[in-house]
């Protein structure tokens, strides 16, 4: 006889229970605390039915479950991991009402599905915590745009020549003189001695002079208040703060990525920050049966209408599955496309044939997935002269 254990996941409490193959409710559904006094209750109510051919699934529906996965694994059990909108489906097609106790038992007919799951072992927690780190980065990373946007708007009000004068946009002087005068009328009213002091750069000047700088902050037609020195004050400020926690975390993603080594790392255009966000959030890449699931899961494929004899000539892309995985792939294509000739000569084919520049960089992703998909299912090395 097989067993199948369900349990709907919460933040507080998690429910339970437990049938068999025929559908038959061994277990009415049960709660049990989100802590280890709730975690050995569970396992004793159902100690009786893992001593036999069994199988624990839940949903994965973020970081609430990642503890009672850690525990579960400790005691060797075979746990599966549900996509949420698998059992939604299940739950609509049987006009089931949306509750902690029912949900556990469609989670554990759901089980007798293979198809609609997958298993996870301890390195599925490697993975998880490359891919907090890579979601990290990304989240780190559009902050930091955000409070460079606003230092823009910022320049723009107190000194709008400021962009003029530097060679490169945010670096360690250029922060330096916005930190310290943050605006041309600042500027214009200090000693020229304090701004050669603030000018050097590990002893060296950079290209601009003091005099310069003066001269460009007494002709500007910007101004200044109090509020706008202190907001272009902590901005920068935090800039400087996101940027050396992006440095920390970078340095993490790097040694993770030295230790995995993949093969994916030898495509021109994919750095180690990228491989990582790539493969922790595909996982375990046994569990693809082609690479068509991979694209699927990155959310890149063309949404299909067709009704009939009518099929939609022009569709967008789906957007299903993993959005970080989407927005990386679409930070790297055009690298990748860049420094590759048969991507390049594949995006120019695209774009002859009518797609907008947007839609021929998702053909390349696609194409991109493939590879990848290719490379780390056969074991092989990549090799460009492969790909035409």
């Amino acid at each position: 006889m097989r067993y199948f254990i369900g349990i709907d996941i919460s933040k507080f409490k998690h429910t339970a229970a437990v049938i068999d193959q025929d559908g038959v409710v061994h277990i009415e559904p049960f709660d049990f605390d989100n802590d280890i006094i709730g975690f050995n209750s569970f396992f004793t109510s159902v100690s009786s039915f893992i001593q036999d051919d069994f199988i624990i699934g839940m949903e994965d529906t973020g970081h609430y479950a990642d503890n009672l996965q850690k525990f579960l694994l400790s005691k060797n059990l075979k746990v599966a991991m549900f996509n949420p909108l698998a059992t939604n489906h299940i739950r609509l097609a049987f006009n089931l009402a949306k509750n902690d106790r029912l949900d556990s038992l469609t989670i554990a007919s759901a089980l007798a599905m293979p198809r609609l799951y997958r298993i996870i072992e301890d390195e599925h927690f490697t993975y998880h915590e490359i891919r907090e780190l890579s979601r990290y980065h990304q989240s780190l990373s559009k902050t930091m745009n955000r409070y460079k946007n606003r230092l823009q708007k910022f320049i723009d009000i107190a000194f709008p020549e400021f962009n003029k004068l530097f060679d490169t946009k945010y670096s360690k002087t250029y922060l330096k003189i916005l930190k310290d005068f943050q605006s041309a009328q600042n500027i214009a009213n200090t000693d020229i001695r304090t701004l050669r002091k603030a000018l050097l750069s590990k002893g060296r000047c950079v290209s601009i002079t003091a005099e310069e700088l003066k001269s460009a902050a007494r002709d500007s037609i910007g101004h200044s208040h109090i509020a706008l020195d202190l907001e272009i004050q902590q901005t920068v400020e935090m800039i400087e703060k996101i940027d050396s926690n992006l440095n920390i975390v970078d340095k993490k993603i790097e040694e993770f990525s030295l230790q995995l080594n993949s093969p994916i790392l030898a495509i021109p255009g994919i750095s180690h920050i990228s491989a990582m966000s790539i493969l922790s959030e595909l996982g375990d890449f046994t569990q693809y049966e082609s690479a068509k699931k991979i694209i699927k899961l990155s959310g890149t494929n063309p949404y299909i209408y067709e009704s009939g004899t009518y099929s939609m000539p022009r569709t967008r892309l789906e957007k299903k599955g993993s959005k970080y995985l989407r927005c990386t792939l679409y930070n790297i294509i055009q690298t990748v496309i860049n420094n590759n000739p048969v991507f390049k000569d594949y995006y120019d084919r695209k774009i002859s044939q009518g797609k907008s520049h947007r839609c021929a960089q998702g053909h390349c992703v696609r194409k991109l997935l493939r590879v990848i998909y290719h490379i780390l299912t056969t074991g092989c090395e990549f090799d460009p002269s492969l790909l035409r």
